[in-house]
């Protein structure tokens, strides 16, 4: 039975979704005013592993993102670039679902614009004020957090502190408490802006989730997922609009937040200079190495990113690599004197792993357990073909999920020239001709190939 931590009740519950098997998911999208870093890639690879686990394991899993396209920060950043907050968002939002492609995170059943959702903002923000909880002073509509009792129920706070994530400081002296966050903003001069009730203006950034969430899902739903500087005020300023709202309590049955991509033990971000774009990851670094990382902590512990980590991450995937090739090649089909592996024990333990609030680093050790038994079989030429094509398909199922364990063919073909090449070169080797084998090498590496030498023949590679 599936566990997960929520963060309502602080602790691990059983998982069972609102309606049979229909899990409805929503994780908060970024705001696009600038490149996505790796810290926001730790967010949203985990919660696609999770997706792909849920699926799986049988659910039918919706899962809405918004996308935060109107905010002071595209305002201020489209000033400085002498250009329009609508370019600026539609730019770096192309941006961002380029990175989810290059990152494979393609779980996402639906991107929602806040700037298309704009009815059903006034809708929420009208229902506010007329049950209470909203009020009208001289630069827009605020949240009387007062009249919400259970206001700091998810973070057991009401207080803002240093690592929490803040799209707007709402610091109007006509707020009647400290904590009173805006709903609707009324716009300054040549800002953009949309008609409304109360004047023109555009939403407050935690009142675009939940008129998001409210069309696509209803008042409550399964699971919400972000990092977890979202706690405070973004997700308990969420719930205090909804169930305000409704009457109805909890908003989300399941909170799941994850932890930090630090570096040198800080909060990986845009305020602090300390960020490493995706694209610039991606550039230097393959895909695999960087979902590595993520999965194999767990997904509330903070990761700390350092060139250690990931030539680590390098090591170990260059052992998966190495033993892929091996099982690929064992022929052997006869059964005497072979030891099977129990594929099913690896299977039922990955399994508990994942069920015990998706533990990927428990997972992920049973992966190189099973690397490290096969190995030994293979050395003593005791796995069978049935074997290691049994551990080969429980390596791709686990492969659907995790996204890092197989390589992936390059869709390069190697030119004939670099092909004939090797021919001539091996063919100087068998000959002991070493002056023009090497000569061989040397012209293939010029065009940017190499060739390996291995036990199965050689490997032509691109450099």
């Amino acid at each position: 039975m599936l566990k997960v931590y929520n963060t309502l009740t602080q602790k691990k519950e059983s998982f069972r979704p609102r309606k049979g098997r229909k899990v409805n998911l929503f994780v908060c999208g970024p705001t696009v005013y600038d490149y996505s870093h790796i810290g926001h890639a730790r967010t949203y690879i985990i919660f696609d592993v999770i997706v792909r686990y849920l699926k799986e394991k049988g659910y039918d899993v919706f899962y809405l993102q918004n996308i935060t396209d109107i905010d002071d920060k595209i305002i201020n950043r489209a000033a400085e670039r002498k250009t329009t907050p609508q370019k600026l968002a539609r730019n770096f939002e192309k941006e961002y679902l380029k990175d989810m492609k290059s990152l494979k995170v393609d779980s996402v059943d639906k991107y929602a614009r806040a700037t298309e959702h704009i009815k059903e903002i006034i809708s929420q923000v009208e229902r506010l004020i007329r049950k209470g909880f909203a009020y009208q002073i001289e630069d827009g509509i605020y949240y009387d957090i007062s009249k919400f009792k259970e206001y700091g129920k998810l973070s057991k706070r009401t207080a803002l502190q240093a690592e929490d994530s803040v799209s707007r400081i709402d610091e109007s002296k006509g707020k009647r408490n400290k904590g009173d966050f805006c709903l609707w903003k009324f716009s300054k001069a040549r800002e953009p802006s949309w008609p409304s009730p109360w004047g023109k203006g555009r939403p407050g950034w935690h009142i675009e989730d939940t008129a998001i969430t409210e069309r696509y899902f209803g008042s409550q739903y399964d699971i919400h997922g972000g990092a977890r500087d979202l706690i405070f005020p973004h997700h308990e300023a969420e719930i205090a609009q909804m169930e305000a709202i409704s009457g109805k309590s909890p908003l989300v049955k399941y909170w799941l937040h994850s932890g930090f991509l630090t570096v040198k033990s800080q909060k990986m971000a845009k305020s602090l200079g300390n960020f490493i774009t995706i694209k610039d990851f991606l550039k230097d670094n393959p895909l695999r190495f960087l979902r590595l990382l993520i999965v194999k902590t767990h997904y509330r512990s903070p990761i700390d990113y350092n060139e250690e980590a990931i030539l680590q991450c390098q090591k170990e995937l260059a052992r998966i690599d190495e033993f892929t090739n091996k099982i690929k090649n064992v022929k052997d089909k006869t059964q005497e004197g072979k030891v099977e592996l129990k594929i099913a024990d690896y299977e039922n333990n990955f399994a508990e792993a994942m069920e015990d609030d998706f533990n990927t680093p428990k997972a992920v050790a049973v992966i190189f357990d099973l690397v490290n038994k096969a190995n030994v079989l293979i050395s003593q030429s005791k796995l069978s073909s049935t074997g290691s094509k049994d551990i080969f398909k429980f390596l791709k199922k686990v492969d659907k999920i995790f996204g890092f364990i197989l390589k992936e063919k390059s869709r390069e073909k190697t030119p004939q020239e670099i092909i004939g090449l090797a021919k001539e070169r091996e063919k100087y080797r068998k000959e002991k001709n070493w002056q023009k084998a090497d000569e061989a090498r040397k012209e293939i590496e010029k065009m940017g190939y190499r060739v390996e030498d291995t036990e199965e023949g050689p490997k032509i590679k691109k450099i």
